[in-house]
């Protein structure tokens, strides 16, 4: 019996400490994975539902910010003073490009400027925040522009003479007389009489609705006569966007296609096809 008892001694039946450390071990396992998993889905489920609205939002307003800072910008016209080619409450798409690459501004063209200046003396001061918020909506076409900025008719550019007005009250550049046709019903080419000289790298500025306009004319005797440099130019405004009754190209004119350059602006006019 004793031999037997050596030979097969008695298995204990007691749990391994062993088995009992690693089935623990399997559960903390399980159970810390199933804690990362319910935090994970709790992140998940408490995400502000606006956020992603709110980054496409951003980045839509950026884009536009960007398209109106450096290529196309909507300007919303606050006057009468370019009646009938553009309304009160139109919004015109301004081509930022037109005169970037070596382009002029021609007579006849219709662009938006920064008076200061020319049209007005010096900028008026403002709040920065404000300002700021002014910019964003003018930039978006939402709001008016600055009280600097202009909407006006090329008629003279450097070297030209201008004169108003003949026996048929019309303007003469460079001894030509211009017809225009554009002007709005019942005006006359200009009730204050000029004769001028336009100095090179400067535009004579006026708006088709002569009588409602204050523009080159008003500025005579201000220093620089009212004559706006180019660099002042902001764009040429290339369509009318808004309303949809009135959506279209900003009607060309052939008003000026007869008027002889003079001789100070054939030397200074850039080469054929530079036209932006």
């Amino acid at each position: 019996m004793d031999t037997e008892a050596a030979q097969h001694p008695e298995r204990d039946r007691s749990p391994d400490p062993g088995d009992g450390d690693g089935e623990r071990s399997r559960s903390a396992r399980l159970s810390g994975h199933d804690e990362l998993t319910e935090d994970a889905m709790s992140g998940q489920s408490h995400r502000p539902l606006w956020r992603g609205p709110l980054l496409y939002t951003a980045a839509c307003l950026t884009f536009l910010l960007l398209l109106s800072g450096f290529v196309m910008q909507p300007f919303l016209i606050p006057s009468t003073s370019m009646q009938p080619a553009l309304d009160v409450g139109d919004r015109v798409l301004v081509n930022k490009l037109a005169y970037r690459f070596g382009a002029v501004p021609q007579r006849g063209d219709v662009v938006v400027f920064d008076g200061t200046g020319s049209f007005v003396r010096e900028e008026p001061s403002a709040d920065p925040v404000t300002g700021a918020l002014r910019w964003a909506g003018s930039a978006l076409g939402l709001t008016e522009p600055a009280e600097t900025v202009f909407v006006k008719r090329v008629v003279g550019v450097g070297g030209d003479r201008v004169v108003c007005c003949d026996k048929r009250g019309r303007l003469r550049v460079n001894g030509r007389a211009v017809d225009e046709t554009y002007l709005h019903p019942g005006d006359s080419a200009s009730r204050v009489p000029f004769d001028i000289v336009v100095p090179q790298g400067r535009l004579w500025m006026l708006g088709d609705h002569r009588s409602r306009s204050s523009d080159s004319r008003d500025h005579l005797g201000s220093p620089g006569g009212g004559m706006v440099p180019v660099e002042r130019v902001i764009g040429r405004a290339d369509w009318t966007a808004w309303p949809f009754g009135r959506w279209g190209a900003t009607a060309p004119t052939g008003a000026f296609d007869g008027v002889p350059d003079s001789a100070h602006a054939r030397d200074a006019r850039p080469p054929a096809g530079s036209r932006g």
